[in-house]
């Protein structure tokens, strides 16, 4: 199949049709938006899901907005370990729609990227057949104009229960929590439909939200101990996230469970990113959720504990830091390659052309000389509260704004790049993250149908491991990741900021 099949609103040759598209309104009356429900589905089965328009109110008035069945989040879709399971998939929008299980090691059929199906119209329906390979916190979201649709509210959760019933330590109860934001303006959403502004920095909102509600709230006894499946479904921005007066015990990630549990005080996360966490509070009162940054710790909700006497008690297993031996297992047989040469090398850059390239000049030779004017010294840049750059970031688009990954052994980028890996045969990549760019940032690099491992970051060899499909590069950092192309077919690998890689800042590759 041709690698370059309907990016549309990705490339300029879809932006006419797209425009067609998003300018008609909605055909049917709209309901509020309804709270996230799980749904427990078994091999075999199948479930309706539809995109469509909901009402929320939010910074004070209601918004119009977008859910999966109404909901804002999805549904949180739980299954077990092995099941394959039939979404029946209809697009009740306005909009093209692209239904991406995020994570999930499916057939590449049914992957919902532009690399394995056409975009499906208004009115339009897929049937998307999923197995879910791999236990852990997997999420659902558009792979088209995602820079308008997934802020929205197009996000929900996939957890995939594990086969083997000690894979994680016990808890009482366990909730979805996703993080995002959104950009609000005299009261009123600040996202345009083609998706083709701020992109240098993306849409960092002023609004943040937890489950798609603001100050949101979730109750529990004391002794209790909480399951918190964390995911950042926010187009740019990352969250340090943390409950105040809580530690934090970290025991999985993206694709399952750590090789060992560990204390955190908090836990970063870049779009796409997941995190599952352990919480247990001995006294009641009101414990804020917050996103902790270098400047600044915002408040997204609370925790409320009132006394209890909750049966089963956990409290000992969860003063404990369990290994998991099974983790260490799967990676037994890829810890040869940590230390190896790499077999590929990418570079992570951006160009201007145009007006954009004009003021950049202004700005400095070779525009800002390397320095990431937005970014705290840890290389990531929290928020856009910086003035020069709002300011850019509000001029730049798609036609003068061009991120970049760059195969360094050719020297093509994005979707020029051309791999063919084979299946079984692990790669190392190492990642590059240019700080001499016009504008280093972070870029949080997601690989389709596969999964990795992080090994080293700026050669410091990492020692707890966890299974992944999204690793943050942080400015100026080198990251080296062990692939593992296990799954067969083209595939996209791109940074997961909606804005960059609207701007083409992604690429295919074949396992054979």
């Amino acid at each position: 199949m041709n690698k370059y099949l309907y990016f549309i609103g990705i490339v300029a040759a879809g932006a006419a049709l797209a425009a067609l598209v998003w300018t008609s309104t909605p055909s049917r009356q709209t309901l509020p938006a309804k709270e996230s429900e799980d749904v427990v589905l078994k091999d075999g089965d199948t479930y309706a899901l539809s995109a469509g328009y909901v009402t929320k109110v939010l910074a004070g008035k209601e918004q119009q907005m977008l859910a999966y069945n109404g909901m804002i989040p999805g549904p949180a879709i739980r299954v077990p370990q092995g099941a394959s399971v039939t979404i029946d998939f209809k697009n009740d929008t306005d909009l093209p729609a692209l239904l991406h299980s995020h994570g999930v090691r499916m057939d590449n059929a049914f992957d919902g990227a532009q690399t394995s199906q056409r975009d499906i119209p208004p009115g339009g329906s897929f049937a998307y057949k999923l197995t879910f390979t791999d236990a852990g916190v997997f999420w659902y979201h558009p792979h088209v104009a995602e820079v308008y649709e997934q802020p929205l509210g197009l996000y929900g959760a996939f957890i995939v229960e594990p086969n083997d019933a000690n894979y994680y330590p016990s808890a009482n109860s366990e909730h979805v929590l996703f993080l995002s934001d959104l950009p609000v303006t005299n009261g009123t959403i600040a996202l345009t439909k083609d998706g083709k502004d701020k992109v240098l920095m993306g849409h960092y909102g002023n609004v943040m939200l937890v489950n798609g509600q603001e100050q949101y709230t979730l109750n529990a006894k004391t002794g209790e101990v909480l399951r918190l499946d964390v995911i950042n479904s926010a187009n740019v921005r990352p969250f340090n996230f943390a409950v105040a007066g809580a530690k934090l015990k970290l025991i999985g990630g993206d694709n399952g469970a750590y090789e060992k549990a560990t204390w955190q005080n908090s836990v970063i996360l870049a779009p796409s990113e997941r995190a599952i966490v352990d919480v247990m509070f001995t006294k009641s009162g009101t414990y804020e959720i917050q996103n902790k940054t270098p400047n600044n710790t915002y408040s997204l909700g609370s925790i409320v504990v009132s006394d209890g006497n909750v049966q089963p008690s956990y409290a000992t297993q969860f003063n404990m830091l369990q290994s998991n031996a099974s983790v260490t297992q799967s990676i037994d047989p890829f810890r040869s390659y940590f230390d190896k040469t790499p077999d590929k090398k990418l570079v992570l850059s951006v160009d201007f052309s145009g007006m954009m390239a004009g003021h950049m000049q202004g700005m400095g030779t070779g525009g800002m000389g390397g320095m990431n004017m937005g970014a705290s010294d840890d290389g990531i840049e929290w928020d856009d509260s910086e003035g020069m750059m709002q300011m850019m970031n509000a001029m730049s688009t798609v036609d003068e704004t061009k991120w970049k990954i760059t195969d360094a052994a050719t020297g093509k980028s994005n979707m020029d790049i051309d791999w063919t890996l084979k299946q079984g045969q692990p790669v190392k990549v190492e990642i590059y993250n240019d700080p001499n760019s016009p504008h280093p940032m972070q870029h949080p690099i997601h690989f389709h149908g596969q999964r990795f491992l992080v090994v080293s970051r700026n050669g410091v060899l990492q020692t707890n491991l966890v299974w992944k499909d999204t690793v943050l590069v942080k400015s100026g950092e080198t990251v080296d990741i062990v692939l593992d192309p296990s799954n067969p077919g083209t595939w996209m690998a791109h940074c997961h900021i909606s804005e960059h890689l609207q701007s083409g800042m992604m690429f295919t590759y074949t396992v054979r």
